[in-house]
């Protein structure tokens, strides 16, 4: 499954409200070098994991609001939801690996 685009505007449908498999969410940038070189890891799992785990990306620049709300205070930041309530959140880049194992799949 392709990533799901996070805005305020579908946040509730896609995160809080959403009943099911686990969501990693990636609070990226496009100036952010960490964050374009985690993305094409993030876009790694959503493939493998397709049917276990569900692919958010906000773009904190074009959702101030989101950022806010997550307190993102630096980025990338990566959040698991599941059943819309954080389960945990890490900051910085991380390999495959390690995103795995934070994910716990």
């Amino acid at each position: 499954m392709a990533e799901i685009v996070i805005t305020k505007e579908n946040f509730d449908q896609e995160v809080r409200n959403y009943k099911g498999e686990p969501m990693l969410i990636d609070l990226w940038a496009g100036w952010c070098g960490p964050c374009m070189m985690l993305s094409p890891i993030v876009e790694e799992i959503a493939e493998e994991y397709d049917g276990r785990l569900r692919v958010g990306k906000i773009n904190v620049d074009e959702q101030p609001e989101l950022a806010m709300a997550f307190r993102a205070e630096s980025i990338p930041m990566l959040v698991l939801v599941k059943d819309g309530v954080i389960q945990r959140y890490t900051v910085g880049y991380h390999d495959k690996e390690a995103l795995i194992e934070f994910i716990g799949l």
